[in-house]
This record gives structure tokens, sequence and C-alpha cells, in this order.
């Protein structure tokens, strides 16, 4: 059952009117400490929930009850239930009002068996532990009279339902008038109990926090001067240097490792200023960081400094300077450690010079030269100017070889010395870059002339003969020159530049210097670049042959055509025989190139045949063979499997082979061009006439033609013709049809030439005149194209 507010009943025990069982003592007390608890718990500290904190209350209230009824009656209770509030954290300033409220307004009706039967419904609902019964004004001294208990002590006619409590054993019971005095007493003792409680707590807090303030104090007493001995022991027992100096820069003090680092304490007598400390060598910047330093700016900064000793030695440190600042932020002294690093720094410039100069000679080497280089390209400003030397010994090779390395050594050691010797200003470097490579710098605003001037002096020291081992041995050297402006040329283009300089004055004939030229830079680039593309042109099928017709001069008649092998470039376009074949002799790619060649043309050739009549005189091909090809020990066998793979007669093939590759061959040398004139091959003398070989020498060659070279009939082109070249081609002719040799003219460029060889008995031609070279269908076309 509940009350019509809600809230549990505590009408059970003898009865009422309506014949509900009387509420007992326990079952008051518990609905006491049940509103208690509604009361106080939310404005309480405590850590208990409503429940935990309900049960606490029960024995307080049983307590308070007790106490009530007491005789003789006292208040001690009351003082050690209002401790007890206090331990269970009703320290609130809003809990004790609460506190006192709820036993003025129920602790007396609650604590009779019989009061609580009689009165109202509202009586046990919740609003009994409301703010009203909590109230400032329930602990007030009206609540002493009769009508503290408010409506819910009398019944509904008003008339008080007991005639005052009963007593405690043995004693006579009391009336309402006492029992509302005695409550009264309660509350002020458990009033005076809870703020005595509560002032004790205070001052056992108190208490706590004096003594942990005294021992915090008393162990950062300990723990600085623990920090003093051990930053004494640091700093006495230190193995580097340490000093301490104000922010004016006066060293206040330094340990023992500081002292002998400068030569002894005496160095750092009193008054001296780390502003002395100066050095030529100090890092630049070093004196703004120590502005920086004692204004505040920085913290710390760590450089390498070297410091002058009193007796005047260097002493090298590895310096770092903290900014010490007291409680407020505010900066106070600097800190120094130096570590001497005067030996590290010794080894490290011994090991630096080793790494950058030449062990044979002391030059500078290679490194060094390029780490100066690279500054001066760096520099950007449009005055500096700069100027290269490259130069290389000629013929040092032979030196080696003939007397050895020890003595080519001692050569290179003495032209090193007089090489250092041209050097006079420090804008001027020499350096061994390589076996017998020197490079020198020059810089400044006429590195051009200097640099020139420079490559003269270098030539002149050089020309006196070098003494080694009791002989005397001249000195020759070429120099490619280059010049330019910082910032305008890298590095990998001023070498390059000035190594193509230098082989070209060898190729000028050496013991000379040449100044670089862009477009024969650009030549040599070219070259270079088409013999890298060389090897994968013959794989890339970029080569193709042209021909031009070979034409029988009595008649007109196509007597066969020289195969000219073309280069497809995919850049440079179509490059004729000369632009690439000497690259290819330097290779070594014109064997496998000069093989291919040959197995086109002999197939065309074999075409030619197949188209042709029967009757007619089938068409000879004519290929060039190169020094390197002549000399394959694989000719003689190449040629004949690509005779067989193409179904071709050795009549119908002609190889053409220059005089100069056959001047002053031996019998090894022209077995290969015997064994292949046996077969049936035919051998032509190219070039005829530019060798200056004795006539005679033809009679021992396995040649059957000779082609006469074009400045042989220059002379014949116009009319008149030069009487003296229609004597020597004359000659000529009369000279091979005497031995048995066809005679073919290059060259041939208008009618009145080819009309003037025809007279003087040659026996083919070909040259613009009859036709450019061309595919192989275009062979029978003749453009009879007069050059004049």
């Amino acid at each position: 059952m509940t009350s019509e507010s809600g809230g549990p009943r505590c009408d059970r025990g003898a009865g009422d009117a309506a014949g509900h069982p009387a509420p007992t003592e326990n079952d008051q007390l518990r609905r006491f400490a049940g509103i208690w608890c509604r009361a106080v718990h939310p404005l309480a500290a405590t850590t208990m929930t409503p429940d935990e904190f309900e049960v606490y209350l029960l024995p307080l209230a049983h307590r308070l009850s007790a106490a009530l009824r007491g005789s003789p009656f006292d208040t001690e209770a009351a003082y050690a239930v209002g401790a007890a509030l206090v331990d269970a954290q009703c320290t609130e300033p809003e809990a004790l009002p609460a506190i006192l409220g709820v036993i003025d307004a129920h602790l007396v009706s609650c604590s009779s068996p019989a009061g609580p039967s009689s009165a109202g419904p509202s009586s046990a609902g919740p609003s009994a532990a409301g703010p009203s019964a909590a109230g400032p004004s329930a602990a007030g001294p009206s609540a002493a009279g009769p009508s503290a208990a408010g409506p819910s002590a009398a019944g509904p006619s008003g008339e008080s339902p007991s005639a005052g409590l009963p007593a405690a054993p043995g004693h006579e019971p009391l009336s309402d008038e006492e029992a509302r005095a005695r409550c009264v007493r309660l509350q002020h003792a458990l009033a005076a109990g809870f703020v005595r409680e509560l002032r004790k707590c205070e001052r056992d807090e108190q208490e706590a926090i004096s003594r942990a303030a005294l021992a915090a104090r008393t162990e950062a007493e300990k723990a600085l001067h623990a920090s003093e001995a051990k930053f004494q022991a640091v700093f006495e027992g230190a193995v580097i240097g340490v000093g301490i100096a104000g922010l004016d820069g006066e060293v206040l003090v330094v340990n023992d490792a500081m002292a002998r680092m400068f030569g002894g304490m005496d160095f750092f007598r009193p008054g001296r200023n780390v502003t002395e400390f100066v050095h030529p060598d100090d890092v630049p910047g070093a004196h703004e960081l120590y502005r920086e330093l004692v204004n505040g700016e920085r913290d710390h900064f760590r450089i390498e400094k070297p410091h002058y000793r009193d007796d005047g030695s260097e002493l090298w440190t590895n310096l770092t300077v903290t900014l010490l600042r007291d409680s407020s932020g505010a900066p106070q002294y600097q800190l120094a450690l130096a570590e001497d690093i005067t030996e590290h720094r010794q080894l490290r410039e011994r090991l630096r010079y080793e790494a950058t100069h030449d062990e044979l000679t002391g030059l500078p080497n290679r490194t060094l030269f390029l780490e100066r280089l690279d500054q001066v390209l760096a520099a950007g400003a449009d005055a500096d100017r700069f100027g290269v030397c490259y130069l290389d010994l000629d013929g040092f090779k032979a030196v080696n070889d003939s007397l050895g390395h020890a003595a080519g050594d001692r050569m290179l050691r003495a032209v090193a010395k007089r090489l250092q010797d041209c050097v006079s200003t420090p804008a001027e470097l020499v350096a061994r870059v390589g076996g017998d490579e020197f490079l020198a710098l020059v810089t400044g605003p006429a590195a051009q002339a200097d640099g020139a001037g420079l490559a003269r002096r270098m030539l002149a020291a050089l020309a006196e003969p070098v003494r080694v081992e009791g002989r005397e041995l001249r000195v020759r050297a070429s120099i490619g020159v280059v010049d330019g402006r910082a910032g305008e040329i890298g590095r990998a283009e001023v070498l390059r530049s000035a190594d193509i300089t230098m082989y070209r004055a060898k190729a000028a004939g050496g013991n000379r210097y040449e100044i670089a030229d862009a477009d024969s830079n650009a030549r040599v680039i070219a070259r270079h670049s088409l013999t890298n593309g060389l090897p994968s042109a013959l794989e890339k099928g970029e080569f193709f042959i042209e021909y031009q017709p070979l034409v029988r001069l009595t008649d007109g008649t196509v007597r066969g055509a020289e195969a000219l092998v073309r280069w497809l470039h995919p850049v440079h376009g179509v490059l004729g025989p000369d632009q690439f074949i000497p690259l290819a002799e330097d290779t070594g790619l014109i064997v496998p190139l000069g093989r291919w060649v040959l197995e086109q043309a002999a197939r065309q050739a074999r075409e030619w045949r197949d188209a042709a009549d029967d009757d007619g005189e089938p068409l000879r091909v004519n290929v060039n063979l190169s020094p390197c090809q002549l000399s394959h020990p694989t000719l003689v066998s190449d040629t004949v499997a690509i005779l067989e793979s193409a179904g071709l007669c050795p009549s119908a093939l002609c190889l053409e082979v220059t005089e100069n590759d056959l001047i002053g061959a031996d019998e090894s040398a022209l077995r290969p061009l015997r064994q292949l004139a046996d077969l049936g091959v035919d051998i032509a003398l190219d070039d005829f006439g530019t060798g200056y070989s004795n006539l005679s020498y033809l009679r021992r060659l396995p040649v059957s033609q000779l082609k006469l070279d074009r400045s042989f009939t220059r002379g014949m082109q116009r009319a008149p013709a030069d009487p003296v070249d229609v004597k020597i081609v004359e000659g000529i002719v009369s000279l091979a049809h005497t031995l048995d040799l066809a005679v073919t003219v290059e060259g041939v460029e208008t009618a009145v030439q080819a009309e003037h060889l025809r007279g003087l008995g040659c026996d083919t031609a070909q040259g613009w005149y009859y036709a450019r070279p061309g595919p192989p269908e275009r062979l029978h076309t003749l453009a009879l194209a007069d050059a004049s």
C-alpha cells in the first residue's frame, strides 16, 4: 500500500480505525531514515549510493530516537551522529540545514509507535522529505513548539494523536511538549558535533598539507644539494673543457680540462673576456651567433673554432655555447663546452690533402680541380670569366714502353714541376688528372687571353729536354684552351670542349695549343654520335644501296654498276659513305657492314642477270673493299659463300681496292686477292694515280682494271682540253692496255670530257654526266646531264 502522495506507508502495528495493523518502532525509524536519505543525499558529497546511504543513516536514526526517549536525557549521541555525518562526507553548505529540517519534522513522530497511526495520508508521502521539511525554517527555534510537527502530526480533527511518547523502559512517558524540547536540543547537539568534526577534518587536512609542504621542501633542498654536488663533480672531473662566463663575456670559472687545453690556468687570468678569443680562420658569422646568444635570441650554437694559446700555438675546438636563464627565463650566464679536436683536424686535413693531391707529382688532382671549377662556375657573376687548359703529352706511351714506368714517372715529376712554375697568381691552378694529362684553370676578366698565355708559357717551359737516366728526352704536348663565363656553361661541357680541342691540336701535328671552336666541337660531337649509332643502325636496317652505272665508252651501253652504300640516319637524314665509312673502319664495324653490302650487291646482280636477255652480256657489280676487310681472315671464304648463295658467277663481281691500300703490301697481304682473282673475280685498283706508286709495281698486283682518279681528267671537262692532262691519261691508258688492264674513269661530268676519254681509248666511265647513284631499277636510265 502507498499513501496518496506515493510514499510508503508506516501504519503497520496495533491497527487503526480501518483495521490496519499499527506500525512498529523499527518501521517508523526505517521510514525516518528513508526521508532523511532523500533529503540529504542529493546535497552531500558522499560516494555512497542512495540505498547505501539510507542503510548508513538507519543506525544514526536509532541513536537519535533512543536519545530522545532516554532517561536521564543526554545529547552526547547527537554529537556522535553529527560527526558520523561529516565522516559520510555530508559536508556541503546546504547539507546541514536539510539534516536538521528532517530531524525537526519527523524524529518525534517516527520515534512513537502510536503517533503516526492517526496521521493523514500526506504524512507518509514524499512531501515529508521535501524542501519544506529540509528548509532552513525547519531547524529554527520555532520548531520547538507544538506546531513544529505541522499538520502531519495531527489527525483529521486537529487533535493530538497521543498523550506523549512512551518512556524508555523503567521511566515515565514523555509529554509532547517535552519531546519537542528534547528534539530541539538534539538538533543543537548534532549541529555542534557536525561543526566540531568538520573543523577537526579541516585541521587534519591543513596539518597534512603542511607536513607535505615541509617534506617537499626538504626533498627539494636535498635534491638541490645533490644536484649541486653532481654538477661540481661533473664540472671538475669532465674530460672536456667547461667554462662559465657572464653575459658581458667575462670568464667567471673554468675547469681543469679547459685550462689544460689552453696551456694552463694563467690563460684565464682575471678579467679575461671571451670576445678576445678571435682567430682569422673563424667561420663566417661566428660573431653574429654569439651576439644572438647573449641577447637571448637563440639558446645555443655549435661551431668548430680555432684559438691561439699564449705561446702562439694553435688550438682547434669543437665548441658548444649554451645560454643559461634564471627562473623567470631571463638570460643570466653562458656555458661553454669545448672539445680539443686539434689532432683530429690535423688528421682530417692530411687525409683531405691526400684525397685532393696527386701522390706522384704533389699537384692537385682531378677532385680538387673539379671542386675549384665548380666554385667558379657556380659564382654566376657577370664579370667572372674562366679559362681551362687541357694538356696531354705527345708520345708519352713510347717513354713507358721503351724506358719503363720508373723513367716515365721521373719524367712526369719533372713536367709537373715545370707546369707548376708557370702558375704565377692565386687565380691560376694546375692539376694532374690522369697518366700524362694535366688541367689548368685561370679565372679573371681576361680569361681567354690568360688561358692562351698560360698555354704558351707551359709549351715554352716544356721546350727544354728533360734528363732521365742519362738521356735527354724531348717533351711535346698538345693543349686545348676553353674560355667562358660563369653561369653560362656547365662543368661537363667545359671538360668535353677542352678534350675535343686538345685532340684538334694533336691532329694538327701536336706540340701546340688550339682554342675551342663551337663549330669544330659540333663536328666532333656529331662524329661521336654517329659512331655510337653505327652498331644499331645495321641491326635496324638503316643502310641501303644505290647503284651508279658503269658505261662502255665505245657504244654508250651500261656495262655494270658500282654499289654505293648509304645510311638513312633517323636524325641527320641520308649520309654518304665518306661520312660514316671511316667511323666504321675505326670501330671495326666495316667488316659486317662490308659483308652485308657484298650480299646485297651479289643478290642484285643475280636479279639483273635473270632479267636480262640470254644473248646479252651479263652486268657486273663493283663493290669496294676497305683495308680492314682486305686483312680479315674470312674474306675469301665469305666471298665464295656469298657468290654461291646468290648463284652468281665470279666474273660478275669486281672488288675495288684503293691504290694506297696496296702500296708496299707484301705477298701475304696480296694472297687473298690472288685467290679471288684465280676464282674469276675481277680486282680493280681504285683511285689510281693518287699513291705515287711505281708503275712497274702493277705487274705483280692481281688486278684486272685500273680506275683512274678524277683529278687527272678535270682538265678535259671543257674545250680546249688541258694538254698535260691529255698526255698523262694517254700514257696511263697505253701502259694499262700493254699490261692487259682495262681502264675505268671516275667523275665524268661533261660530254666534252666523255668524248676526250673515248678518243684516248678508255674502256668504261662513270659520273654524273651519265647518271647519279640511284635505286637498282634505274640502272639503264641514263640522264646524260652535262655539268657544263
